[in-house]
């Protein structure tokens, strides 16, 4: 019998003092959790999920074994912390354990050390907070003709999928998340989760669309972050993230996108019939805690969600971990993997620096931002015919009109509205309506605009309550990483974001607005006319990687050291995506109050992941998380839609914004294809055993905490990290020579013959072996990648490895090594 971790104290502490401030600490004690639970404990059977086996076995959170031996597992968190504290000196927020086996607490500093001491106690990590990572995409990604009909068309697109998305809640009255006109939604009889209701109205937040919504604070009230009268005591989104994440994945078909009576197209899911189940564990002021965030993907997967979307990254690394893929956080997405989830995550936002990724493990999926084939363009014409480009989702003003030029500083009513910077046009109380009706008012763009205490959204509606046919907002300096996007207005608008462009601007008003001696203008003389921006225009210069996309290479601890994995995997569509949006929603000041916003971030990019994985996930339902990255990765495009190579945004050395031929740290292994995806001929797959193999031969990880995370002892069968059974190769200290193994297995019905062919940049050499195979259908097959130093450059080197299949399948893999002399 193996001895139970609260079995014995030998000394037992009671009516311990609490000294310093209470904090929230996640706590992970011996004992497997159920995915990993093999016998052991008296009375208890086995619950583990051998994922590595059976990839269909997924978590059976209704049997009676998993209840009781859950319950058990409690019931000893419950224990340790009575033995150990006075009744009333803590307070315990969760317990988890379905994939790690701890809980999260509510106690003092002092009482903090006591637990990491106690017998059982494996790790005691202090919470740390997370953020958000913050239409047209299906028609560039080809879903309605190349991946739909396979499906059935759209009307079964995901059907029967669910998707779970640990985010900020939805907007259950969204047409994207309605009913209305649909085939009925039968229930999902695997999926196990609960239905809150809306504490106001007493109504459901599920309709068969949205199968389960619940949402998760004990860790933000603990902590006193949480209002419950802005952030909602329930799954309703207060902010907008959450349903605009969700209706990218699965949001219905054909929803017409309409803001200001303009129509700018349909809006459509990536998987239109796929289930929605909300976890809201992020809030619109504060973000979110781990400890939510945690007992969110615990509940999401004890409940049987199929696909895990999170676009939600750490505001920082954890406090007391110096390995990027052991954490709470991660330990419990590995638990996820293992019963049978797949998990895309946003790449986070730090770019386009190196290694400012925020998601780190092999067993997640990590989606970097593509700008896709839409650009919005506006045009100012001057009355002395120069045409000063910028950007304005607006109408025109009226033909063959032109209209007087009125800068909001020569307007304001008195000098003592200076202090509310009247310039940014916020508030039209503080501006003279008599000069500005009937023309066109210019604003200046400050930095009020890049902090959200300023919005295009409120210029608009003060030249608009001022009478003004239309208005021009002038950006003078450009801050280091400031990004515009193209807003859309109710009147004819624009955004002038290039800095040269608005001095021609201003020194054309300057000359044609004469002033008398104390500078008051006597007549406003210059004049203008705006042109219609509605229309995109389609380049074919797309994908590019988007310059907030966070970049590789990707680290294994927080001193930065660099891993033998490739991040980002993956390149989907993250900039200016229009999806659903909250009327509660306050996270983009220029949607506040509307039914859909155009927002960009490798936030918008994983929910496409998401969504894609769901329709891999309906047409191969026994597929492991590793097989529908891999289909995902192998089949992805390096090239852009002219077929040249694609490009990445880059700041250049004065800050201006270039572009440069992008690498895997930008893209992983290329912009997704979701047609190719389908049916990828091979996959990579891994499983739970790999993905501890890797942990245990990365170098400089310490074999207890891997242990304390993962409950198993460690295996060095890879022999090095660069072994794991991924879609890549990263070789990051290369000396001298190095072979690596990768395993195939053919997912096609038939028996094919692939060649392998690999190219590398000259610094390495490199050669595969066998240069060809045979490969049964069902069937793996191993080849091996010899990877040589031939020169030091100092950098890494670029290659891929190219398998042609004799029926029509080509699997490609990037390859990248650093070589060094020693």
């Amino acid at each position: 019998m193996r001895l139970e971790f609260v079995c014995v104290f030998m000394i037992i502490l009671f009516g311990l003092a609490k000294f310093g401030k209470a904090e929230i600490y996640i706590v992970t004690v011996e004992g497997e959790p159920v995915v990993s639970y093999r016998g052991g404990v008296d009375g208890f059977e086995a619950t583990a999920v051998e994922s590595d086996d059976d990839d269909d076995h997924k978590l059976d959170s209704t049997s009676e074994v998993v209840v009781s031996y859950a319950r058990h597992l409690e019931k000893r968190h419950d224990l340790l912390l009575a033995l150990l504290f006075e009744r009333g000196s803590y307070e315990k927020l969760y317990s988890y354990r379905h994939l790690i086996n701890g809980f999260a607490v509510h106690l003092s500093p002092e009482q903090a050390e006591t637990l990491r001491h106690a017998p059982g106690v494996k790790s005691v990590q202090r919470d740390w907070k997370v953020k958000r990572l913050t239409t047209h995409t299906p028609q560039f990604l080809g879903l309605p003709t190349g991946v739909w009909p396979t499906g059935g068309g759209y009307e079964r697109a995901g059907e029967d999928i669910v998707i779970g998305f640990v985010d900020s809640g939805i907007y259950p009255h969204h047409p994207s998340f309605t009913t209305y006109n649909t085939e009925p939604y039968g229930p999902v009889s695997r999926y196990r989760g609960k239905c809150e209701v809306d504490p106001g109205t007493k109504r459901s937040f599920c309709n068969g669309k949205i199968i389960g919504a619940q949402h998760f604070a004990q860790a933000a009230i603990a902590a006193g972050a949480f209002n419950p009268s802005i952030d909602f005591d329930s799954p309703l989104d207060g902010d907008g993230h959450g349903s605009h994440t969700a209706s990218i994945a699965a949001g219905r078909n054909g929803i017409p996108v309409r803001m200001y009576g303009h129509e700018f197209g349909k809006a459509s899911g990536m998987a239109p019939r796929a289930r929605i189940a909300v976890y809201k564990a992020l809030y619109r002021l504060f973000g979110g805690f781990i400890a939510d965030v945690v007992a969110a993907i615990d509940q999401a997967v004890h409940d049987g969600v199929d696909i895990l979307s999170l676009s939600v990254g750490p505001n920082s690394p954890p406090s007391n971990t110096k390995t990027t893929f052991l954490n709470p956080f991660d330990a419990t997405l590995l638990g996820a993997v293992k019963a049978g989830v797949f998990v895309a995550q946003a790449a986070g936002n730090g770019g386009p620096f190196p290694k400012s990724l925020v998601s780190y493990s092999p067993w997640i999926a990590t989606v970097a931002a593509a700008i896709d084939d839409r650009r919005y363009k506006n045009h100012l014409i001057l009355g002395n015919g120069k045409i000063l480009a910028g950007i304005g989702l607006s109408p025109s003003t009226r033909i063959n009109q032109t209209y007087k030029l009125v800068a909001a500083n020569d307007a304001l009513l008195d000098s003592s509205v200076t202090k509310y910077s009247p310039t940014d046009c916020q508030r039209p109380e503080v501006l003279n309506k008599n000069l500005i009706k009937g023309n066109i008012l210019l604003c200046g763009y400050s930095y009020n605009f890049v902090v959200g205490s300023a919005s295009i959204k409120q210029v608009s509606e003060t030249a608009k309550a001022l009478g003004a046919v239309g208005f021009v907002l002038c950006v003078e300096n450009v801050s280091p990483g400031a990004k515009f996007d193209p807003v859309p207005v109710g009147i004819p608008g624009i955004l002038i974001t290039d800095a040269s462009k608005s001095k021609e601007l201003i020194d054309y008003y300057n000359i044609s607005t004469p002033r008398d001696w104390t500078g008051r203008v006597k007549t406003f003389t210059g004049t203008g006319k705006i042109e219609d921006g509605l229309m995109p225009i389609l380049h074919k210069s797309a994908p590019q990687v988007a310059v907030f996309s966070a970049r590789g290479p990707n680290i294994k601890d927080f001193s930065f050291q660099e891993a033998d994995l490739l991040k980002p995997d993956i390149l989907a569509p993250g900039s200016l995506i229009w999806a659903a949006w909250s009327l509660n929603g306050t996270d983009e000041p220029n949607y506040v109050g509307e039914g859909f916003a155009m927002i960009s971030g490798t936030s918008m990019a994983a929910p496409h992941i998401a969504g894609i994985a769901a329709l891999i996930k309906q047409k191969h339902p026994h597929w492991s998380p590793a097989a529908i990255k891999s289909a995902l990765m192998t089949t992805s495009t390096t090239l852009d839609r002219a077929g040249n190579p694609i490009l990445a945004q880059q700041y250049s050395e004065s800050e201006a914004m270039n572009l440069v031929r992008a690498t895997p740290f930008d893209y992983g292994s290329g912009h997704v294809n979701p047609r190719a995806a389908l049916d990828p001929g091979l996959v990579f797959d891994a499983g739970y055993e790999d993905y501890l193999g890797f942990l245990c031969t990365t170098p400089g990880i310490d074999v207890h905490e891997i242990k304390n995370y993962t409950n198993s002892p460690c295996n060095n069968s890879l022999g090095h990290p660069s072994n794991l059974n991924t879609p890549s190769i990263t070789i990051s200290h290369l000396v001298r020579t190095q072979i690596v193994t990768r395993t195939v297995t053919n997912v096609a019905d038939e028996e094919e013959t692939y060649v392998i062919t690999a190219r590398m940049q000259p610094a390495v050499a490199i050669d595969v072996n066998p240069p060809a195979m045979t490969i049964r259908a069902g069937a793996s097959r191993k080849f091996t990648v010899t990877l040589t130093v031939r020169s030091v450059t100092g950098s890494y080197s670029f290659g891929e490895v190219l398998m042609k299949g004799s029926r029509g399948h080509k699997v490609r893999i990037p390859v990248l090594a650093h070589g060094y002399s020693r």
